[in-house]
């Protein structure tokens, strides 16, 4: 008899067999598990290629509660998720899910992807009760209203939008975010594992804060509710606060 193999290995062929079949499904290949021959493939749709998304970032963007570091995408405007998308596969963010997964699709195949996710409006998540106290709570909402002109930290509403929602037609909205995502993406500009189109703004900024403020801003924004209706602003008319390369 052949020794059965280990539970160890057992995991990793199924993580094997699950990665395959999530890159197939990507890239618009119709797979059928092994040991299922004969059995129909799945309709050849986008929705069925973007079934393998859900399992991080859920069934329709909405993000995962149950792991605060895969976010919400659903509703952000298209160009910002063609942005992020390009970004992993272009070696701006290093994630490396997302590189593997993106590495090899074609630009017009990550704006169909985007299309896709900025035109969905799932409900948004209860708000998280602050883990920050009073003071520090305080502290982000003066930052992302009103900025720090100190440190020369503009306020998050000056280039999310007024309502926090983002703006056409490349700045993504903050609400629907966990404080762990947040935390990390600002954490990520400021050690330069993050990066944007050239003058990267958010680096800049990022720069500029505290590990404190970051925590602040980031308590602060997780506990706002929003709404079916809290839709990216229509293309921005002001000017934003410092130079932006992903905006340019």
């Amino acid at each position: 008899m052949k020794p059965r193999p280990s539970g160890v290995r057992l995991a990793q062929a199924r993580v094997t067999s699950l990665v395959a079949v999530v890159c197939a499904l990507l890239a618009g290949a119709s797979p059928v598990l092994a040991g299922e021959a004969g059995t129909s493939a799945p309709a050849d749709t986008l929705d069925q290629r973007l079934v393998a998304c859900s399992a991080c970032h859920g069934k329709q963007g909405e993000g995962l509660r149950a792991n605060e570091y895969y976010p919400r995408i659903a509703g952000k405007p298209a160009r910002y998720l063609f942005n992020q998308l390009a970004n992993f596969r272009d070696g701006h963010r290093t994630y490396a899910q997302m590189v593997y997964l993106v590495s090899y699709l074609s630009d017009d195949y990550l704006m169909e992807i985007a299309n896709h996710y900025s035109k969905l409006q799932p409900g948004y998540p209860t708000p998280i009760a602050p883990a920050v106290a009073g003071t520090a709570l305080s502290r982000g909402e003066i930052l992302v209203k009103q900025g720090d002109s100190a440190k020369g930290i503009p306020a998050c509403s000056a280039c999310h939008g007024r309502a926090l929602t983002g703006m056409q037609p490349a700045i993504p909205g903050l609400l629907g975010l966990y404080p762990d995502y947040l935390n990390a993406q600002l954490g990520a500009w400021q050690t330069g594992a993050r990066h944007a189109a050239a003058p990267d703004c958010m680096a800049t900024i990022a720069a500029k804060l505290s590990g404190a403020d970051m925590a602040a801003v980031s308590a602060w924004l997780s506990a706002q509710p929003g709404t079916p209706g809290s839709l990216p602003a229509p293309d921005r008319r002001d000017r934003l606060p410092i130079p932006c390369g992903s905006e340019q």
